[in-house]
């Protein structure tokens, strides 16, 4: 079987994150007649919402039964208390999702998005142990410690053995994207936090490690880990690989952070002998934002919904070099990229003109 040639049926689980609604966006203009799987029923224009949570197997196959898609897209994941907690909801996530579509027989094509904590590890042991030379490559073996992402990946190859589809695992770094009522973004809560620092007449201090001020880095715009996804589906040289997907070109936030302080308008410090972080920092900001928010007619006044200060915290605060080799994709024909720096400014643009931020 090869892969689809056409636009087909998808299905986007996740439709309401940042990675699910950029893709929803592109293969509803492609053409393809898209369903957004969400715990709301969310989802972005021009997708038929599914609501169903992934934790309930028979609630699923009720909701899905009709969907018969060609391609699956699972951008969907949940943080537990513990790895072998996330092990469990978010392996069997995946397990519920292709259980209740196998009846169909309509799969072709199932996407995972997963990300660079197959090669740093899970949160419990993030950076720690043998860890494979920079920039990571898509045939690194598995580290020892279990891990999520191994799981879901696992769930995957069984039910496409079984099934008969075809398959592509989509690794990214940290992503910049626009999407609403979704806190897991570094360029929103950037913009909130230079927001928060103008409000108050505060520096925008750079909350993370010394490393990573100085290192060089890479992120993942959303746009175009959607577009490697389509690409995946529908060429024969995505079948059945594991991809990087990173923005093509590194940068240092020493250089990078300047910019964001002077486009908001805000004095900035950089690294100064220790992290700062956000979390501690920004952990009273709720009526702040508010305030904010009722002077300048924004569309949400729950800061919480925007930011997501542990999240950045986690990015910034790395102490092991993170970037991505992304010359397996390159050499298969997805020559898609980014310029960091545009990317991130134009999220902004995108956020300014929704009233997500003055």
């Amino acid at each position: 079987m090869t892969s689809i040639s056409t636009p087909g049926r998808a299905l986007v689980v996740g439709a309401t994150g940042i990675i699910g609604q950029a893709l929803s966006n592109q293969l509803v203009a492609a053409g393809w007649a898209t369903y957004g799987l969400s715990r709301s029923g969310g989802a972005v224009p021009g997708v038929t919402p599914v609501a169903a949570d992934l934790a309930d197997p028979d609630t699923l196959a009720t909701a899905l039964d009709t969907v018969s898609p060609d391609l699956v897209a699972i951008t969907a994941w949940t943080r537990q208390p513990t790895e072998q907690e996330n092990i469990a909801v978010n392996g069997a996530a995946v397990r519920h999702v292709l259980a209740a579509l196998e009846p169909a027989g309509s799969m072709r094509h199932v996407a995972l998005m997963t990300g660079l904590k197959h090669y740093l590890g899970p949160f419990e042991a993030y950076g720690e142990g043998n860890l494979p030379d920079t920039p990571f490559r898509e045939e690194s073996p598995r580290l020892d410690h279990p891990n999520f992402y191994y799981a879901q990946e696992d769930e995957l190859f069984a039910s496409a053995r079984r099934n008969g589809f075809g398959w592509s695992v989509h690794r990214s770094h940290t992503v910049f994207g626009f999407a609403t009522g979704n806190a897991m973004n570094m360029a929103l809560t950037l913009s909130v936090y230079a927001t928060i620092c103008k409000e108050l007449g505060q520096p925008f201090v750079f909350p993370g490690s010394q490393l990573q001020w100085d290192g060089l880095t890479d992120v993942t715009d959303a746009d175009l880990l959607a577009e490697q996804i389509i690409w995946a589906a529908t060429h024969d040289a995505g079948r059945d690989e594991a991809f990087n997907i990173a923005n093509g070109d590194v940068f240092r936030w020493r250089s990078l952070w300047p910019r964001i302080a002077e486009h908001f308008g805000v004095e900035w410090e950089g690294f100064d002998g220790a992290p700062r972080p956000l979390e501690p920092a920004m952990a009273d900001m709720g009526d702040t934002w508010r305030r904010i928010a009722a002077q300048h007619g924004l569309v949400e006044a729950d800061v919480t919904r925007l930011a997501s200060w542990w999240h950045t915290d986690g990015d910034l605060g790395r102490t092991v070099e993170s970037l991505t080799d992304m010359n397996k994709s390159r050499a298969a024909g997805f020559l898609g990229f980014r310029d960091t720096r545009e990317s991130f400014f134009e999220h902004v643009a995108r956020y300014r003109a929704a009233r997500i931020i003055p």
